[in-house]
């Protein structure tokens, strides 16, 4: 008896975190949105990366597409902090080049990480987390649990004029796009213990090899 109630519990837990989560992409921030003619525009903005569109509400709602948008700004709530997304030309889902928006995570001289968000389903084994895996940020850290949405990222590396994107292997990240520093990164990396396919650790990784480039 116990039991059924303590898995009652659980259920109408799950479901109450679930219908109160909100993504970035769902909500109005304020934010600024900078056009390839000049304009800019300020108010509320919301993102929809999968369409490359967005929107500003001020008086009225004005709707932008990746190819008229330089660049926009938001200022999130949900997650805190400036994020910028620039329109860049990219091969997404074929072999011709069109505008799309990638996140700027950090930004060097020798090397850019990018992002891009998605919406997902994991359905790994909420009993192998553990209840604290359930109030992790999705973010930054681990997914929220068995059936949560949850956001995550697809990463891409802005080096030599041209956007890589970034299959999320350790060796590809030492080998491929940080080949020269490789031992002193690896070094770096074990000693903070740094993942190499978190997006707060793979900044971190970013930002110290930019900054080996430029004291060497």
């Amino acid at each position: 008896m116990k039991k059924s109630i303590y898995s009652l519990l659980f259920v109408l837990l799950m479901s109450s975190v679930s219908f109160a989560q909100e993504f970035p992409s769902q909500v109005w921030h304020e934010g600024q949105v900078f056009l390839n003619t000049g304009e800019n525009y300020q108010g509320k903005v919301k993102y929809d990366l999968e369409t490359n569109i967005v929107q500003v509400q001020s008086n009225t709602i004005e709707t932008f597409s990746s190819a008229s948008i330089s660049h926009f700004e938001i200022y999130d709530e949900i997650y805190g902090g400036i994020r910028i997304f620039y329109s860049l030309p990219y091969a997404l889902n074929s072999d011709y080049k069109t505008p799309i928006f990638f996140e700027l995570l950090t930004e060097g001289e020798e090397i850019t990480l990018l992002c891009r968000e998605f919406i997902t389903v994991d359905n790994r084994n909420f009993n192998t987390m553990g209840m604290r895996g359930m109030y992790m940020n999705p973010m930054w850290g681990m997914p929220m649990g068995m059936g949560f949405n949850r956001l995550d990222f697809d990463f891409y590396f802005l080096q030599d004029q041209k956007i890589y994107k970034y299959s999320e292997k350790k060796r590809e990240l030492l080998n491929d796009f940080m080949d020269d520093k490789s031992s002193e990164m690896k070094l770096y990396m074990r000693k903070n213990k740094l993942s190499h396919d978190k997006r707060g650790d793979l900044l971190r990784i970013t930002a110290h090899y930019n900054q080996i480039k430029r004291n060497s």
